[in-house]
């Protein structure tokens, strides 16, 4: 009763958000470069944005997705300044099988505030990214088989998704033109997202109807969310290269506070978007202590390549993202391999499927020898838009997930789980609104 009244009050006041702007054309996703064009203030800007360059709008920290990602959006300008409003919320019903399964209703949900100024001859976007999982998801989570990171109760959470801090972005994003075919970007905050790794898993198109975090959160993204970072660096032609300075350590189990702490880890990632449909990176990153409960610190690298394909009344999202961790004192690599996809056809009907492969060190937290397993999660689903408009969308949903394992877990595990959800989802509609 509580997610659903949280439910009906949000979508409340973001529809009210959404309606008190004024009557305007709607910028559809197919429509992109016109739509990043005007969302980087292209009206102000001393040259037009290039129809390939990815929008910090619809992307985490300073990550690259193509610019032909589909944008829900809204937008209202105020004063000269762009006011816009982003997310997404899932209410659904979340049963994970076999005997450390578990049922759960639940609220996935995230909100982004951005206001951009024109700075000079540079732009100046201010982020704020809130959630609600601590109230929706209380402690320990979401259930999830076989994810691990972080803690409860100062134990090891397993089999559990922590619920992500109310604070989840605090940020300063700041770029420059220096000559026809060069940038210069500064990004930063207390609470604000590295160059490591790929667009964080809420944020990707790809991932958009896929209200389950990946298996392979944190050997991928889970920087997505650091107390302080502060990162610099260069855009020329269609590479970009940059290097953060941050604190590499996990959130603790206090979800509404900003935890603070020596900026003694660094990355560095290199970004490409060949086009309006591709990007891809390379990031490399070493994390100071990052685990609540071991005293090592790691060497993390990434690798991802993003694919957005729009077309007449739909458009097929698709990732491809390789992660490792290596823990320097066990000397141990841990892998993780993604593929996941999203395709909207018909404009209202959604298919999309996720399958990752991702090493677990940490499923029995209480045995010395943590023993790594390779274990897999294949998961496909669909959902339909009952309500599509400029200003929001409504969809019913559902997914099934299945599992590959060694059989040394099917004592704890059973032989075959398996794992559905049923859930709705709120969002703005494929486009925003302006003057």
């Amino acid at each position: 009763m509580r997610i659903l009244t949280l439910f009906l009050v949000v979508a409340n006041v973001l529809a009210s958000f959404a309606a008190a702007q004024e009557a305007s054309h709607n910028m559809s996703g197919h429509d992109h470069t016109a739509q990043t064009q005007a969302a980087m203030g292209g009206m102000d800007m001393p040259q037009p944005t290039p129809d390939w360059l990815p929008s910090p709008h619809v992307s985490s920290g300073t990550g690259w997705q193509p610019a032909a990602a589909p944008a829900h959006l809204w937008m209202k300008p105020l004063a000269g300044w762009d006011l816009m409003a982003h997310g997404a919320l899932f209410v659904d019903y979340n049963q994970q099988g076999g005997p450390r399964g578990a049922g759960k209703a639940e609220s996935v949900n995230w909100l982004m505030l951005m206001e951009q100024h024109p700075v000079g001859r540079g732009t100046v976007l201010f982020r704020q990214m809130f959630s609600a999982e601590s109230l929706t998801a209380p402690h320990p989570g979401f259930p999830e088989l076989f994810q691990t990171g972080e803690t409860y109760h100062g134990q090891a959470l397993v089999d559990h998704q922590h619920p992500h801090n109310v604070f989840a972005e605090l940020s300063l994003y700041y770029t420059r033109p220096i000559s026809e075919k060069v940038s210069w970007l500064f990004y930063g905050g207390p609470v604000a997202e590295p160059a490591l790794g790929p667009v964080a898993f809420m944020h990707r198109a790809s991932a958009a109807e896929l209200p389950m975090a990946p298996l392979s959160h944190h050997l991928q993204d889970s920087t997505h969310t650091s107390f302080g970072v502060v990162t610099t660096g260069l855009i020329v032609d269609r590479f970009k290269i940059e290097g953060s300075l941050f604190n590499g350590r996990e959130p603790n189990e206090q979800r509404y506070g900003i935890q603070l702490a020596a900026l003694d880890s660094w990355s560095a990632r290199l970004s490409v978007a060949p086009t309006r449909n591709w990007t891809a990176q390379y990031s490399y990153g070493r994390l100071e202590h990052p685990e609540a409960l071991e005293p090592g610190s790691e060497r993390r690298q990434t690798a991802s390549i993003e694919y957005v394909r729009p077309f007449e009344r739909g458009s097929w999202a698709t990732s491809a993202v390789w992660g490792r961790k290596h823990k320097e004192l066990e000397n141990r690599n841990l892998n993780s391999y993604l593929l996941e996809s999203t395709l909207n056809f018909k404009a209202r009907s959604y298919a999309f499927s996720r399958i990752e492969l991702a090493d677990k060190d940490e499923l029995f937290p209480d045995d010395p020898l943590r023993p790594n397993f390779r274990v897999g999660a294949y998961t496909f689903g669909g959902a339909r838009d009952l309500v599509q408009s400029r200003l929001w969308q409504l969809a019913l949903g559902a997914d099934l997930t299945f599992y590959s394992k060694p059989s040394a877990l099917n004592s704890a595990y059973g032989d075959y789980p398996v794992s559905f959800q049923i859930f709705l989802r709120f969002r703005p509609g494929s486009g925003y609104h302006r003057h």
